[in-house]
């Protein structure tokens, strides 16, 4: 009656491994790091970084608890934080021999002390949100205003280019502020335009006035077009602020809208606060432009001559430098996607690029009369200028679909799409509020979070053990398993655990143990009505599993709704609480039944049942007693 078949006990032993394996990384805590990343996407991070920086680490006299080429960076375990500075500096001065153009990010940071063993078996820590592990917190004030003028700019672009295209004659065109002023000189070419704007500038509003001898048309932007133009604004910084972001390495970085025009950005782990600003307020620009394919320009590119009047010499990427014009084709606001493909007939890497409507008319022209001439695209960045790839155009390219191939590997074709998909910020963005939490108060944190958990769980075994027995001792090591499976899935999930979060494990504790509380109540009435032990343990777990599935169910919609609708605290809280639900039923329904079964299920006679009610199989009763 009261035996689990061999299969049930196989569940809960590789339970107990599985979660024992994947809570013990968060045990070992973590020690000082310096992680070296690349500050350019055409700046490799490979083995030969990894000689330079062990090469700089051994000249500084410097022992590293472990170094290793990690993805696209490098990481470099330490002892304490002296070392950790100290290898910083010794790192910086091997990679980055002018400071004021650096090709590497060398960047303090904090490591797991997990053994290889884990880590090869994907047994990772959970990642600690910035209450826990210290950091900086970051809220950026975008300018939606200079988004919105930096809009009516190109604007005003598109509807001179529509106007010479429907050869409609005006007096001049000049944007005030975020207004676009059009001069006509009578009014049926007034009326032609007012035509133009209503069927190509779906965004514009236009008034028009009489003014002397001539007409003014002024056309400002509908509020909702604003409101898109602003949204737009904000997604595409928080997108970019992503990319670079990934350059610091952080783990489990924070980025999210705050209100209309806000971005809140939380960096745990990272304790240089002056490279994180450096990094956030960075600005780049694309641009395309034809190359000088002139005499002087040739001499120029070998170092024999001078750049013409009216061109400017960049780098590409393997140093060979590039006589660029001046006169700007297209910017990255004309760029839509930018994805890595594969030539159809070489099958050669490839970067295939979308423009936007504009950028297909302008390229579509341009590729028309340059035939057999190179184009490069450069990207801007600190005032600095760097030629990401040159082609040759081989036709015109018309249709807003632009491939571009030629001497580039599969992962430069990656690199270039995604250098050119990162583009810039949208709108400018300033840093109005900004925090920094010290590793120290992280540690006292997680020491006062650690305790209460400690101490609740403590508590509740205490007084399920004097209440109820070795039933309450089943009860309190179901518990302990749910804490351990609870901390196991969120180790697996890699999910950020807060202050929030360890109070969300604190109650989950006293909301596990309600479903024993049932089963043993349950349990004892039935020992009162007279039920055989056997009869009385089948019983009670079959007849509480009801109450405890209704119970923890409209929890969870409780949390779920906590979960969909919360944001920031509110949602660490209730991830942890939604789990701890779920583990819970698992461990306090399927474990503890297990553990009973395995003690009182070999015994066809029982003669006591140890349930905090004193029960004798001669006389078939149950009393109460306090012991």
């Amino acid at each position: 009656m009261n035996r689990y078949p061999v299969w049930k006990y196989v569940i809960i032993v590789i339970a107990l491994v599985v979660a024992g394996l994947y809570a013990l990384p968060n045990f070992f805590g973590e020690s000082p790091a310096v992680q070296v990343s690349a500050a350019k996407p055409l700046v490799k991070v490979d083995a030969g970084t990894l000689v330079q920086v062990e090469a700089a680490l051994k000249t500084a006299g410097i022992t590293a608890d472990l170094v290793t080429l990690d993805g696209a960076s490098i990481k470099v375990r330490l002892l304490d934080t002296d070392t950790q500075l100290a290898a910083k500096d010794a790192i910086q001065k091997a990679l980055i021999p002018d400071a004021g153009n650096p090709g590497y990010v060398v960047a303090l940071n904090l490591l797991s002390r997990s053994p290889a063993w884990l880590s090869g078996l994907h047994a990772s820590p959970m990642y600690l949100g910035l209450d826990l592990r210290g950091g900086v917190h970051f809220m950026l004030q975008v300018d939606m205003q200079a988004a919105l003028t930096k809009r009516a700019e190109s604007l005003s672009g598109d509807v001179r280019t529509s106007l010479r295209e429907k050869n409609i004659r005006h007096s001049g065109i000049n944007r005030v502020a975020q207004s676009i002023e059009v001069r006509f000189r009578d009014a049926a070419t007034l009326e032609a335009a007012k035509a133009v704007f209503q069927d190509q500038f779906a965004d514009l509003q236009t008034i028009d006035a009489a003014e002397g001898a001539e007409f003014k048309l002024t056309a400002t932007i509908k509020p909702e077009a604003a409101r898109r133009i602003q949204d737009q604004a904000l997604k595409q910084n928080i997108t970019t602020l992503h990319n670079r972001i990934n350059e610091l390495g952080v783990a489990e970085p924070v980025i999210q809208q705050q209100g209309l025009d806000r971005i809140v950005v939380q960096l745990p782990g990272v304790q240089d606060t002056a490279k994180a600003k450096d990094i956030l307020g960075r600005t780049a620009t694309l641009e395309v432009r034809m190359v000088d394919e002139s005499t002087e320009a040739r001499a120029a590119e070998m170092g024999n001559g001078v750049v013409p009047f009216g061109s400017e010499r960049y780098l590409e990427r393997n140093g060979q430098a590039v006589i660029v014009k001046k006169q700007v084709i297209l910017t990255g606001e004309n760029l839509t996607d930018a994805q890595p493909g594969f030539d159809s007939q070489t099958q050669e890497p490839t970067v295939n690029l979308n423009l936007d409507a504009k950028g297909t008319r302008i390229f579509r022209d341009v590729t028309r009369e340059n035939v057999g001439k190179r184009m490069a695209i450069l990207l801007f960045e600190k005032g600095r200028g760097e030629v990401v790839t040159a082609p040759v155009i081989r036709s015109e390219i018309g249709g807003g679909r632009v491939q571009i191939s030629g001497r580039m590997t599969t992962m430069e074709a990656n690199d270039t799409a995604l250098l050119l998909r990162a583009g810039s910020l949208a709108a400018p963005m300033e840093i109005i509020e900004e925090t920094t939490i010290g590793p120290s108060l992280g540690a006292e944190n997680i020491a006062k979070g650690f305790n209460s958990v400690t101490w609740g769980f403590v508590a509740v075994a205490i007084f399920m053990c004097m209440y109820y027995m070795l039933f309450g001792v089943f009860s309190s090591i179901a518990l302990a398993f749910n804490l351990l499976l609870l901390v196991a899935v969120l180790s697996m999930l890699q999910a950020t655990l807060t202050l929030p979060g360890m109070a969300a494990m604190a109650l989950v504790l006293g909301m596990a143990i309600d479903a024993n509380v049932l089963i043993n109540e349950r349990i004892r009435e039935e020992l009162r009505s007279g039920a055989s032990a056997q009869a009385a343990i089948h019983t009670g777990y079959d007849r509480a599993w009801a109450t405890i599935f209704d119970s923890n169910i409209t929890t969870l919609i409780a949390g779920l709704a906590l979960l969909a609708f919360g944001s920031g605290p509110v949602r660490g809280f209730a991830v942890v609480h939604c789990l701890g639900i779920m583990t819970s039923m698992f461990s306090g329904v399927f474990f503890s039944r297990g553990l009973v079964n395995f003690w009182y299920g070999r015994k066809n006679r029982l003669k006591t049942v140890s349930i905090g009610t004193i029960w004798r199989a001669d006389s078939g009763t149950a009393l109460k007693t306090e012991s």
